[in-house]
């Protein structure tokens, strides 16, 4: 004699998953996940610190131009000008100014690599 299992599981249910795999197998269709390529190709220069392939350069890099050829310390606002302006960077921010602000005081908390330096409240220059 047969034991009862504990749970009852319809024949039904049971019979339309066992139908779907063989027809799935008959058909040749068993659905196999692939795997996505999405990793960016990286060149030669990409990986050196400002030499990022030809591209334009990034908001930090912008803002580092400008500070040189400003010659003084300027606020966040005035630099995203500058660059706006130069062409030097492009961005379709509602913020662009803080976003700057914010990047520049990540790379300041890097200590000595930092190639900024704070002044005074919100204005910043080169780290010589």
């Amino acid at each position: 004699m047969k034991k009862q299992s504990k749970t009852k599981k319809s024949k039904s249910s049971t019979r339309v998953r066992h139908s779907a795999k063989k027809s799935a197998k008959a058909n040749g269709k068993a659905t196999v996940a692939k795997k996505r390529d999405t990793a960016k190709p990286r060149g030669p220069t990409t990986a050196r610190r400002g030499g990022n392939g030809g591209k334009r350069p990034s908001g930090l890099d912008a803002a580092a131009k400008v500070l040189a050829e400003a010659g003084e310390p300027l606020n966040a606002k005035e630099m995203v000008e500058r660059m706006l302006t130069k062409g030097l960077w492009k961005t379709n921010g509602k913020t662009p100014a803080a976003t700057i602000y914010a990047a520049i005081i990540r790379e300041i908390a890097k200590g000595d690599a930092s190639r900024f330096r704070k002044v005074e409240r919100g204005k910043f220059e080169l780290n010589r």
